[in-house]
């Protein structure tokens, strides 16, 4: 029997020969290999005179099948740019000197993980010292003498015995591998080392790295509260390895490594920004509730940890990266905004305002909110950011009050204006379980009309607390470019609609999320833009559990796609990289005890109801989503002669679009299995058949 089957490998490569078929002129058409093509920005890091902008510009080298980063370095004035490290080893991770005249970026080189600094003057640059291990999250100090980092430290291996000696050219087993974690592997990381995260500190001009912290705690994150005070952020609570949400902020004094705690409830407390004249610190966390989800909000407090207070309770957004402006009188903060990502400034009362809008486009494969930005230290404040659109990745813009608004770069100008890219709507529905406003968005693929002939492919997204909204997205691209009428929406759970909409699929996940879908698609249909017996369906991650719930809901589609999901809810409690978080916040009960707590919040258990032809995915490195789940449901629809393949990507974590290739394979498989399921292709292929005979 075995021999019968169809490899993975074997799936891959016979997928897009099938789509290829009676293709004519594909010059203008946005085709698989124009993945390969595509460029974009992060990380837009604006001098502290607001003069220049350092950034990573990304491309896809085709020869290692790599997602690569340069660094770009952009005149603000003239909207001049030039490489600024180029050719070798990807660069990432730029950080100004408080003077503007040196960066830091990380790299490699021989294997080995590299902290560089660069004088701009010169262009020189150096590596700061031998690590064995990545340096994150470089920070200068006020006075640019000093630069603290976080790093992992090796521990002791657990082990109950000591083997014997082998002898001389014995070939034994390997040792033993003793685990006494509860978490001891995570998802693009594998099983994990035994040792912590811990602060350094090393000279600006180079040697070797002063351990700061130790234990077996987390600490990570430095930030300078001042020349000789860092900020640190860890969990040292007793039970962390189950309280994986805990987190308080530290001051540690460099004259004596002392440490005391600037918070304390019971909750995150995180990301600390230090204000200019470093009397107060603003703060991101909540109160823990124990909630499959709770929204970051807004605090202030003193240097030394009192006066704590929140600000700009009213704005119901949850508060992302923060920075404070040169006045130290508001602070801008980044936040999802019903499918918007804007930039707002907060002042220290708690006033908002929008300060920027439009942010966006930094994920690439599928339309997730993702953005970046930073503000200079001038008394008129230059704020850089990523600007994204339906038609183009990320581009670096500026804005201030004394400067334009614009976008600096065209990236894509040598491709994307060339191609036929889809038309993107929004358009809002009234959920049919209890009216409330869903915002979605449809792909037109190019030449369209609104003739009730098109298939159309309902793509959702993951998280399930997260948001899409109209930004660019290669697979949605990819869609369109076939053909598809390609439609995306944020169901409730979503981010980005405040705090009460996304907590509606607390303990009910999935559930109501199907009624806003099957809304959303329903519109489609009486819009007259898609055929109602060419209805596709895919989605990962948080998707693909949606995926699996709709086709044992109804069997209105024609196919589906179930891509890294979670099928039995048990499993994943008890195995997934995230199960303490799964456990504790999400499903909140003892599966030994309460299993149908599980069992009903779980696609596998609708698989009885399954007549949907549907294909399964998943990485076979995926830790978040493990191969186990998806090949539940895919044994599960074999034993009960449903048609499905099961596809396992090799090298793959969860993040499958990581490298071009996946991306192209993922969205290529995708369709030619809507494709073989397709009414219309298939009477056109019966039909060829008849004549042939």
């Amino acid at each position: 029997m075995k021999r019968h089957l169809i490899p993975a490998a074997c799936m891959l490569a016979l997928a897009m020969p099938a789509l290829a078929q009676d293709k004519t002129d594909d010059s203008r058409k946005f085709t698989a290999e124009r993945v390969f093509d595509l460029e974009y920005a992060t990380s837009p890091q604006i001098s502290p005179d607001g003069s220049k902008i350092v950034y990573v510009r990304h491309s896809m080298d085709q020869r290692s099948d790599q997602d690569r980063g340069d660094l770009w370095i952009i005149d603000v004035k003239s909207g001049d740019q030039r490489p600024l490290v180029t050719g070798g080893p990807p660069a990432s991770g730029p950080v100004w000197s408080p003077e503007g005249d040196k960066l830091l970026y990380s790299t490699v080189k021989d294997g080995k993980p590299e902290l560089r600094l660069l004088y701009l003057d010169s262009g020189d640059s150096f590596s700061l010292a031998q690590f064995e291990e990545g340096p994150r999250g470089a920070a200068w100090s006020p006075d640019g003498s000093k630069i603290a980092v976080s790093m992992f430290v090796p521990g002791d291996k657990p082990s109950f015995a000591t083997p014997p000696d082998q002898p001389e050219g014995a070939e034994w087993n390997d040792p033993v591998k003793v685990i006494d974690d509860l978490t001891f592997r995570f998802d693009g990381q594998g099983y994990l080392e035994d040792g912590t995260e811990q602060v350094f500190v090393l000279s600006a001009s180079g040697g070797s790295p002063r351990q700061l912290t130790d234990g077996e705690a987390d600490m990570s994150n430095p930030v300078w509260l001042d020349d000789d005070t860092l900020l640190v952020t860890g969990n040292k609570a007793e039970d962390r390895d189950i309280d994986t949400v805990e987190s308080e902020i530290y001051a540690l004094e460099l004259s004596d490594l002392s440490m005391r705690a600037l918070t304390s409830r019971d909750g995150p407390d995180q990301s600390p920004v230090v204000s200019p004249d470093g009397k107060t610190i603003a703060f991101r966390g909540y109160d823990d509730h124990v909630l499959a989800y709770e929204q970051a909000n807004l605090y202030l407090m003193d240097a030394d940890g009192s006066n704590v207070r929140e600000i700009a309770a009213d704005l119901d957004i949850s508060m992302g990266h923060t920075e404070w402006a040169p006045n130290g009188r508001s602070l801008y903060v980044q936040g999802e905004n019903a499918g918007n990502i804007d930039l707002f400034e907060i002042t220290t009362g708690g006033k908002s305002s929008i300060a920027v809008t439009g942010l966006g486009g930094t994920s690439i494969g599928r339309p997730y909110a993702g953005a970046d930005f930073s503000i200079s230290q001038t008394n008129r404040p230059v704020i850089a950011y990523t600007a994204g659109s339906p038609n183009t990745p990320s581009e670096v813009a500026v804005t201030g009050r004394n400067v334009e608004n614009r976008v600096l770069t065209s990236l894509n100008d040598d491709v994307l204006p060339y191609l036929d890219m889809a038309k993107v709507e929004e358009f809002k529905v009234s959920s049919s379980h209890d009216g409330r406003e869903i915002e979605a968005w449809v792909a037109l693929p190019p030449g369209f009309e609104a003739d009730g002939s098109y298939p159309m492919i309902l793509e959702i997204h993951g998280g399930p607390f997260s948001m899409y909204g109209p930004f660019f997205a290669a697979e949605i691209q990819r869609y369109a470019a076939e053909g598809y009428v390609t439609v995306w929406a944020n169901p409730r759970g979503s981010t980005g609609y405040g705090e009460e909409f996304a907590q509606l699929i607390d303990k009910a996940y999935p559930s109501q999320d199907y009624d806003d879908l099957m809304s959303v698609v329903d519109e489609m249909v009486s819009r007259n833009y898609v055929d109602p017996e060419r209805l596709f369906v895919t989605g990962g991650s948080g998707g693909g559990v949606l995926t699996a719930w709709i086709v044992g809901k109804t069997d209105r589609f024609a196919a589906a796609a179930t891509i890294k999901p979670v099928i039995n809810w048990l499993t994943m409690a008890l195995s997934g990289d995230i199960a303490p978080y799964v456990w504790r916040h999400w499903i909140r009960e003892d599966p030994w005890e309460n299993p149908d707590a599980y069992w009903e919040l779980s696609p596998i258990s609708l698989v009885g109801n399954v007549e949907t032809p549907t294909l399964v995915m998943v990485g076979e490195e995926d830790y978040r989503t493990p191969a186990w789940e998806a090949e539940q449901f895919y044994t599960a629809l074999k034993l009960r002669g449903i048609d499905t393949a099961l596809i396992r990507v090799p090298g793959s974590p969860h993040y499958i679009a990581g490298r071009p290739s996946r991306l192209i394979a993922k969205t290529d498989n995708i369709m030619g299995w809507f494709e073989k399921y397709d009414p219309v292709k298939t009477d056109e292929s019966e039909s060829e058949a008849g004549e042939a005979e």
